[in-house]
């Protein structure tokens, strides 16, 4: 299984506000209902352990859990999905993408 961990920052003009309500009501529930998808989690960041009131370097951190690439690279193409793909980039700023394997496979 693949891993996908997404980095990111919100651009200055995006509301910290109107970017959680949009993840909670179209991002989650649209990936996490992909055939692709085995699971599909977004945290913000509080801090960094051990450094009191030091800021992370991301604001905001995903975890999708991909059990078919094929079948989901195919699904993020479909209109749906390019359409949730666009309103993310319009909140966040340079996100990164890492593919990731788990050691334990």
């Amino acid at each position: 299984m693949t891993t996908i961990v997404v980095l990111f920052n919100l651009k200055d003009d995006a509301s910290r506000e109107a970017y959680e309500a949009w993840a909670r009501s179209t991002d989650l529930p649209t990936v996490r209902g992909l055939d692709g998808v085995d699971g599909f989690d977004a945290f913000r960041t509080t801090g960094l352990l051990g450094k009191d009131g030091k800021a992370a370097p991301y604001q905001y951190v995903e975890l999708i859990q991909i059990s078919d690439m094929e079948k989901f690279g195919a699904e993020c193409a479909t209109d749906t999905m390019r359409k949730v793909a666009g309103e993310f980039q319009a909140f966040a700023d340079g996100p990164t993408f890492m593919l990731c394997e788990s050691l334990d496979t």
